[in-house]
């Protein structure tokens, strides 16, 4: 596949319309699918791995053997979480199509920079009346970065706004690079602790942490993202070190605690993994309160939620 190819067509896990938590305004988010993190709170685990999977709802399994006769592979569709193309799936989605009850799905496809485009186009006009526009997330879509950036200077080229959702964990010229194509960038920080984010997404944080000062370094406004996920993320050391950092960039516009909630557990199972630990609380109003007051004692703009 040819470079100009390679950026041309990118996988996407989804497009979702009326979106009012990626930015500002009224948005429409494109999901890319692959993440370099592995977060065991995500609320978006099909999104994590890079290839379209296999989900399956096995309370939806009517036993009637559809999906069987219909899968070309000797022993029948393999399980949930089976990436296509692997393990002897051709990736056909016949067991897909064949399945009377809709038990079997395919997370992630294939798209054009021109299809992401002309599915975006749709809501122009309430992009126009409520200030917003186009937002890419994830997954990680800077771990697709050159059908990202086709996608950003198609948006450009079309004049609507953009705003990429990231963890920050990139190389530092595909950082740059989508810095200087985006409107807004939405920087997610899971820990401020380097051995606990670790411990937690798999990933070093220093890079983050670098990355995002040469973001800030560019002038490009920044919206900061906290997970609030308890007995996880919301030590208070590491909310205190988050707002010393939030308050020393002036290019961070606002901070944004975002509420963990169990919208991942079901997906998990649906993928054949295991769920996120059961005893993980919604965070408390009151705690959350808390956590919001040592941004606002260094002066930074928070909200509870998107």
């Amino acid at each position: 596949m040819s470079a100009e190819t390679c950026a041309r067509t990118g996988t996407v896990l989804n497009i979702q319309r009326a979106s009012f938590h990626d930015g500002p305004g009224v948005r429409t988010t494109v999901f890319f699918k692959g993440c370099p993190l592995h977060c065991p709170w995500c609320h978006n685990p099909e999104s994590l791995a890079f290839e379209p999977e296999l989900w399956v709802w096995t309370e939806r399994c009517l036993g009637c053997g559809a999906c069987l006769e219909a899968c070309p592979r000797q022993g029948g569709p393999l399980p949930a979480g089976t990436a296509l193309g692997t393990l002897g799936c051709e990736g056909c989605r016949r067991c897909v199509e064949a399945c009377p009850s809709g038990a079997r799905a395919i997370a992630g496809h294939s798209m054009t920079v021109a299809e992401v485009l002309e599915a975006v186009r749709r809501d122009r006009l309430v992009y126009e009346e409520s200030g917003g526009g186009v937002t890419f997330s994830g997954g990680e879509p800077l771990a697709q970065p050159a059908f990202l950036l086709a996608c950003l200077e198609a948006c450009r080229r079309d004049g609507l706004h953009t705003a990429v959702d990231t963890c920050g964990l990139a190389r530092r010229e595909v950082v740059e690079a989508v810095a200087d194509h985006a409107n807004l960038l939405l920087w997610d920080l899971k820990h401020l602790d380097p051995r606990r984010h670790e411990e937690l997404t798999g990933a070093p944080l220093a890079p983050i942490l670098d990355n995002l000062a040469a973001v800030a370094a560019r002038g490009v406004p920044v919206w900061l993202r906290l997970p609030v996920v308890p007995g996880y993320t919301d030590d208070p050391a590491s909310v205190r070190a988050a707002a010393a950092l939030a308050a020393s960039l002036p290019t961070i516009r606002r901070v944004s605690l975002l509420p963990y909630h169990r919208t991942g557990t079901g997906k998990m199972s649906r993928l054949g993994r295991l769920a996120t630990p059961a005893d993980i609380p919604t965070p408390a109003p009151t705690h959350l309160s808390e956590l919001a007051a040592i941004f606002g004692t260094l002066g930074v703009p928070t909200t509870i939620g998107g």
